[in-house]
């Protein structure tokens, strides 16, 4: 008996800290048995069976709970031993996150304080200059140029340093010429094709961001050197895994997604000071230009779009443009791979005149590109053809076709499709009439014509017509037919630097914005078209240009015939009229072009 009570006293103990109910149930199970043993009768045997079945069944509950709470132990280990992983590793991830936070806003502090010194020093520097007395006009030029100098240089440094949109800024800023002082866009000149460049490795995880895979999957050559660099992206040659075939891959810089909010806040605060400080340079219309472009020219499907529409224009103008757009492969918001084509650049004399090729069949295909992309109804503008985007490339007799139907011994290479204009219709055919006024030195037509695409008034016309031109007034009035002079150059540059820039600035700051980048582009163009030292002179690239004017004149004039009857003679007669105007402008361009022709095969 002693043994059945401590058999019974363990197990009880065994569950007591299982379940309650199973100690009741085993002293019950006690109780019957002693009774059993005690009197042997069926009732108190039928009792034993039952209170040691229902002791079984306890048994077993208490097993399962037993085996749960060894379970709940097990999991509560392995859960400690996660949390404590956990906890490491996003102390880890946190620290990286600090880590990565105080370098940005240490970069975001050393970006932020060089564009506020050198603003401060360049108010100052200017503030000092224009309020100083000098006993001569001469000292006072001397010393002008001088602060041009050092603030123009004071400015590149931080432009370079900060990259990004500032080398864009940059770019704009040198292509000025018909704004700011020499000794500004002289010095901004190697942002057209000398920017910096974002190492391999942070090309090869933007690659691996975007695509999904690895340089090498899509890739089997890949130079880590890139060709070219530009304000927003760099090109690097490559060689398409599938296919063997060359390609130019153009990936924007890593950093620009990063700084770019920030960089246009602080241009919107260096210009709003600007317009505070210096309230008679308004600068504020060149950072909402900026601010109205730059998202658009991040999106490389977008320059993807603009890049193969301006090819499948300019496909069958070969004969004209010597015009070639690189096909694009595929584009991605960030990357973009295209065809591989390379040149010289257009200003590289030497190499043009090593292949034999004409500088002014050059100029004259230059000239009919952009005249067609202004003039031409449903063609964008490329508001960004500096040299750095532009490239010429020698062809071989195979490569012009049968000798009978051979075009030029050159291909003029269009890069960077980013920036597009749509001019709109209206200002189209105003400006074109503008420019046939300026051709014939039509003052009255000059004038009202300038006021309605750009909305000149007669006191601010003179100083307009030098802007949009290139040239002196005074020329203007007599003829543009001319070439430009030093001393006319030199004219130009005092009168800048005397007193006419900030009323130019202020000019500009109330034109739409499509006119300033049609100034710019005009501007570029006629520096491209100078840098070459063509034998022509400018006659040759106004005539185009009033070729293309008189087009878009004479579709408005046919356009509003239209609405008069076929069977009125006034509209028959002003058909002839219409069609002899523009006839006489295209038989002036076909002259020269055929005197042209006879010319280089005289060699004369």
């Amino acid at each position: 008996m002693f043994r059945s009570l401590l058999w019974t006293s363990r197990k009880t103990r065994l569950f007591c800290n299982v379940d309650q109910p199973a100690q009741s149930c085993r002293l019950k199970q006690h109780r019957a048995r002693r009774r059993y043993i005690q009197t042997g009768t069926k009732e108190s045997s039928l009792l034993w069976r039952k209170t040691t079945k229902e002791a079984s069944w306890h048994r077993n509950d208490g097993e399962r709970l037993k085996e749960r709470v060894v379970l709940k132990s097990a999991t509560g280990k392995a859960i400690a031993t996660l949390s404590l992983a956990g906890a490491t590793g996003a102390g880890s991830y946190f620290y990286n996150e600090l880590e990565d936070m105080f370098n940005h806003a240490v970069m975001v502090s050393e970006r932020s304080t060089r564009i506020v010194v050198a603003a401060a020093k360049c108010f100052d520097d200017y503030r000092i200059i224009l309020g100083k007395n000098f006993d001569t006009e001469e000292q006072r030029q001397k010393a002008l140029s001088e602060c041009h100098k050092r603030c123009a240089e004071r400015t590149y440094s931080v432009l370079e340093a900060n990259a990004g949109i500032y080398i864009k800024m940059g770019q704009h800023l040198s292509a000025m010429t018909y704004l700011l002082p020499p000794e500004w866009t002289t010095t901004f000149i190697p942002f057209q094709d000398q920017c910096p460049v974002s190492s391999v490795e942070s090309v090869r995880e933007l690659f691996l961001k975007d695509m999904g895979v690895e340089l090498e999957e899509i890739f089997s050559e890949f130079d880590p050197v890139p060709l070219g660099t530009a304000s927003l992206a760099q090109v690097h040659k490559a060689r398409l895994r599938e296919t063997g075939e060359e390609v130019a891959v153009k990936i924007q810089h890593p950093a620009l997604a990063e700084f770019i909010p920030l960089d246009l806040k602080l241009t919107n605060l260096v210009f709003s000071a600007i317009d505070r400080f210096f309230p008679e340079y308004p600068m504020m219309w060149l950072y909402h230009e900026l601010d109205s472009s730059i998202f658009v020219e991040l999106d490389f499907t977008k320059e993807a779009q603009y890049a193969t529409e301006t090819q499948t224009y300019f496909r069958d103008k070969q004969g004209r443009t010597a015009l070639r757009i690189p096909t694009v492969k595929w584009a991605k918001p960030r990357i973009l791979v295209m065809e591989f084509i390379t040149g010289a650049r257009p200003y590289d004399i030497k190499f043009l005149d090593a292949h034999n090729i004409s500088r002014n069949e050059v100029s004259i295909c230059l000239s009919h590109i952009f005249n067609t992309m202004i003039f031409t109804p449903g063609v964008r503008v490329h508001c960004d053809p500096h040299a750095g985007n532009l490239a010429i490339r020698p062809l071989s007799n195979r490569e012009r076709g049968p000798w009978y139907n051979r075009g030029h011994n050159f291909e003029i290479i269009l890069y960077d499709h980013g920036l597009y204009r749509e001019v709109p219709l209206d200002l189209r055919r105003s400006y074109s009439k503008f420019w046939l006024s300026v051709i014939d030195s039509d003052e009255a037509g000059m004038r009202k014509y300038a006021k309605e695409f750009a909305g000149i008034s007669d006191d601010q016309f003179p100083l307009f017509a030098s802007a949009i031109t290139g040239r002196d007034f005074q020329t203007v009035k007599s003829s543009i037919m001319t070439r430009r002079s030093k001393d006319e150059m030199k004219k130009m540059t005092v009168a800048l630097q005397g007193g006419l820039m900030p009323n130019l600035i202020q000019l500009l700051s109330g034109v739409p914005p499509i006119v300033l980048l049609i100034l710019k582009t005009n501007d570029l163009t006629r520096a491209l078209d100078e840098s070459l030292e063509t034998t022509l002179g400018p006659e040759r690239t106004f005539l185009i240009m009033a070729n293309y004017c008189a087009r878009t004149v004479y579709a408005e004039d046919r356009e509003k015939l239209r609405q008069i009857s076929i069977f009125n003679p006034k509209r028959i007669i002003s058909e002839f009229e219409a069609f002899w105007k523009y006839f006489k402008r295209q038989s002036k361009v076909k002259a020269f072009d055929i005197t042209l022709w006879f010319a280089n095969i005289l060699h004369i």
